[in-house]
Protein backbone atom coordinates (compact mmCIF):
# COMPACT_ATOMS: atom_id res chain seq x y z
CA UNK A 1 0.00 0.00 0.00
CA UNK A 2 1.21 3.21 -0.85
CA UNK A 3 1.21 6.40 1.60
CA UNK A 4 -1.46 8.90 0.48
CA UNK A 5 0.16 11.87 -0.67
CA UNK A 6 -0.63 15.06 1.85
CA UNK A 7 -0.90 18.04 -0.26
CA UNK A 8 1.22 20.69 0.20
CA UNK A 9 0.50 24.78 0.16
CA UNK A 10 2.60 27.19 -2.06
CA UNK A 11 5.76 28.57 -0.79
CA UNK A 12 4.08 31.55 -0.30
CA UNK A 13 0.87 30.55 1.81
CA UNK A 14 3.30 28.42 3.75
CA UNK A 15 5.74 31.16 4.69
CA UNK A 16 2.09 33.49 5.56
CA UNK A 17 1.21 30.53 7.37
CA UNK A 18 4.38 30.36 9.77
CA UNK A 19 4.77 34.26 10.19
CA UNK A 20 0.98 34.14 11.09
CA UNK A 21 1.72 31.49 13.69
CA UNK A 22 5.01 33.29 14.71
CA UNK A 23 3.04 36.61 15.42
CA UNK A 24 0.08 34.69 17.39
CA UNK A 25 2.95 33.04 19.73
CA UNK A 26 4.51 36.41 19.95
CA UNK A 27 1.15 37.75 21.08
CA UNK A 28 0.50 35.10 23.71
CA UNK A 29 3.49 35.95 24.87
CA UNK A 30 3.13 39.71 24.96
CA UNK A 31 -0.17 39.18 26.43
CA UNK A 32 1.21 36.91 29.39
CA UNK A 33 3.74 39.36 30.41
CA UNK A 34 2.52 42.94 29.89
CA UNK A 35 -0.97 42.27 30.37
CA UNK A 36 -3.29 44.14 28.39
CA UNK A 37 -1.22 47.04 27.28
CA UNK A 38 1.66 44.26 26.16
CA UNK A 39 -0.67 42.60 23.92
CA UNK A 40 -2.65 46.26 22.38
CA UNK A 41 1.25 47.18 21.88
CA UNK A 42 1.99 44.28 20.09
CA UNK A 43 -1.15 44.06 17.82
CA UNK A 44 -0.10 47.62 16.30
CA UNK A 45 2.93 46.88 15.56
CA UNK A 46 2.27 43.83 14.10
CA UNK A 47 0.10 45.65 11.91
CA UNK A 48 1.85 48.23 11.27
CA UNK A 49 4.47 45.83 10.12
CA UNK A 50 1.94 44.23 8.03
CA UNK A 51 0.65 47.04 6.52
CA UNK A 52 4.46 47.99 5.46
CA UNK A 53 4.86 45.01 3.70
CA UNK A 54 1.84 44.59 1.73
CA UNK A 55 2.75 47.98 0.60
CA UNK A 56 5.94 47.24 -0.55
CA UNK A 57 5.04 44.12 -2.43
CA UNK A 58 2.05 46.00 -4.27
CA UNK A 59 3.87 48.76 -4.92
CA UNK A 60 7.26 47.45 -6.14
CA UNK A 61 5.92 46.65 -9.59
CA UNK A 62 4.75 50.10 -9.65
CA UNK A 63 8.46 51.20 -8.87
CA UNK A 64 10.37 49.00 -11.22
CA UNK A 65 7.89 49.71 -14.04
CA UNK A 66 7.69 46.18 -14.18
CA UNK A 67 11.19 45.59 -15.62
CA UNK A 68 11.94 42.75 -12.84
CA UNK A 69 11.41 39.71 -15.56
CA UNK A 70 13.96 41.08 -17.48
CA UNK A 71 17.05 42.05 -15.41
CA UNK A 72 16.25 37.79 -14.13
CA UNK A 73 17.12 36.61 -17.44
CA UNK A 74 20.52 36.66 -16.70
CA UNK A 75 22.22 36.12 -13.38
CA UNK A 76 24.27 39.28 -13.32
CA UNK A 77 24.32 42.64 -15.75
CA UNK A 78 28.15 43.11 -15.87
CA UNK A 79 30.11 41.56 -18.52
CA UNK A 80 34.24 41.74 -17.63
CA UNK A 81 36.69 43.47 -20.30
CA UNK A 82 39.57 41.78 -18.14
CA UNK A 83 40.47 39.27 -20.67
CA UNK A 84 39.09 40.66 -23.94
CA UNK A 85 42.65 40.94 -25.24
CA UNK A 86 43.68 37.80 -24.78
CA UNK A 87 40.40 36.03 -25.80
CA UNK A 88 40.66 37.69 -29.23
CA UNK A 89 44.28 36.54 -29.82
CA UNK A 90 43.33 32.87 -28.90
CA UNK A 91 40.45 32.66 -31.19
CA UNK A 92 41.99 34.22 -34.14
CA UNK A 93 44.84 31.35 -33.55
CA UNK A 94 42.62 28.21 -33.29
CA UNK A 95 38.77 27.37 -32.70
CA UNK A 96 39.47 25.74 -28.90
CA UNK A 97 41.01 29.54 -28.31
CA UNK A 98 37.42 30.50 -29.53
CA UNK A 99 35.34 28.22 -28.02
CA UNK A 100 37.14 28.36 -24.38
CA UNK A 101 37.61 32.23 -24.20
CA UNK A 102 35.91 34.45 -26.27
CA UNK A 103 32.61 32.03 -26.99
CA UNK A 104 31.36 32.60 -23.44
CA UNK A 105 31.85 36.10 -23.46
CA UNK A 106 30.33 36.61 -26.53
CA UNK A 107 27.62 34.69 -25.04
CA UNK A 108 27.44 36.41 -22.04
CA UNK A 109 27.56 40.30 -23.74
CA UNK A 110 24.98 38.47 -26.40
CA UNK A 111 22.54 37.59 -22.99
CA UNK A 112 22.68 40.76 -21.58
CA UNK A 113 21.60 42.82 -24.88
CA UNK A 114 18.80 40.05 -25.77
CA UNK A 115 17.54 40.18 -22.17
CA UNK A 116 17.70 44.25 -21.93
CA UNK A 117 16.61 45.35 -24.90
CA UNK A 118 14.48 42.29 -26.12
CA UNK A 119 13.14 40.45 -23.18
CA UNK A 120 14.68 37.33 -24.78
CA UNK A 121 16.74 34.32 -22.75
CA UNK A 122 19.87 33.19 -24.77
CA UNK A 123 19.16 29.75 -22.83
CA UNK A 124 15.37 29.30 -22.30
CA UNK A 125 14.46 30.87 -25.80
CA UNK A 126 16.91 29.98 -28.37
CA UNK A 127 14.52 30.03 -31.81
CA UNK A 128 13.91 33.51 -30.28
CA UNK A 129 17.08 34.46 -29.66
CA UNK A 130 17.99 33.07 -33.34
CA UNK A 131 15.86 35.19 -35.30
CA UNK A 132 16.81 38.63 -33.59
CA UNK A 133 20.79 37.58 -34.13
CA UNK A 134 20.50 36.19 -37.45
CA UNK A 135 21.34 33.07 -38.63
CA UNK A 136 24.39 33.77 -39.94
CA UNK A 137 25.80 34.60 -36.61
CA UNK A 138 23.58 32.29 -34.34
CA UNK A 139 26.34 29.21 -34.88
CA UNK A 140 28.95 31.28 -33.33
CA UNK A 141 27.11 32.26 -29.93
CA UNK A 142 24.91 28.91 -29.92
CA UNK A 143 24.53 27.91 -26.20
CA UNK A 144 23.62 24.35 -27.16
CA UNK A 145 27.31 24.64 -28.83
CA UNK A 146 26.25 22.46 -32.20
CA UNK A 147 28.79 22.84 -35.20
CA UNK A 148 28.97 25.86 -36.90
CA UNK A 149 28.12 25.18 -40.05
CA UNK A 150 31.27 27.07 -41.48
CA UNK A 151 33.80 25.27 -39.09
CA UNK A 152 34.52 22.41 -41.11
CA UNK A 153 34.86 18.97 -39.25
CA UNK A 154 37.82 16.77 -38.89
CA UNK A 155 37.81 13.23 -38.71
CA UNK A 156 41.39 13.59 -37.01
CA UNK A 157 40.89 14.57 -33.90
CA UNK A 158 44.45 15.94 -33.61
CA UNK A 159 44.02 18.51 -35.72
CA UNK A 160 41.74 21.46 -34.98
CA UNK A 161 39.47 23.45 -36.89
CA UNK A 162 40.38 26.79 -38.54
CA UNK A 163 40.18 29.82 -36.03
CA UNK A 164 37.27 32.30 -36.11
CA UNK A 165 37.64 35.17 -38.77
CA UNK A 166 38.25 38.45 -38.67
CA UNK A 167 35.12 39.49 -40.49
CA UNK A 168 33.07 36.81 -38.75
CA UNK A 169 34.41 38.56 -35.67
CA UNK A 170 33.70 42.07 -36.87
CA UNK A 171 30.25 40.92 -37.85
CA UNK A 172 29.60 39.48 -34.73
CA UNK A 173 30.87 42.28 -32.54
CA UNK A 174 28.33 45.04 -35.14
CA UNK A 175 25.71 42.70 -34.96
CA UNK A 176 25.75 43.19 -31.22
CA UNK A 177 25.79 47.19 -31.09
CA UNK A 178 22.68 47.03 -33.89
CA UNK A 179 20.61 44.84 -31.51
Amino acid sequence: MSPRAVPRLGVLPEALLWLGAAALCSEVALALVGGLPGAATGAAVFVVAGLVAVRYVHGAQAMDSDYRRKVHLVGSREPTLRYWDAAIEDALDSMSGYELHLRPLLQRLYAVRLAERHGVSLETQPRQAAAIVGPELWPWIDPSGRQRRNAPRRVDPRLAPDPISGPVLTALVERLEKM
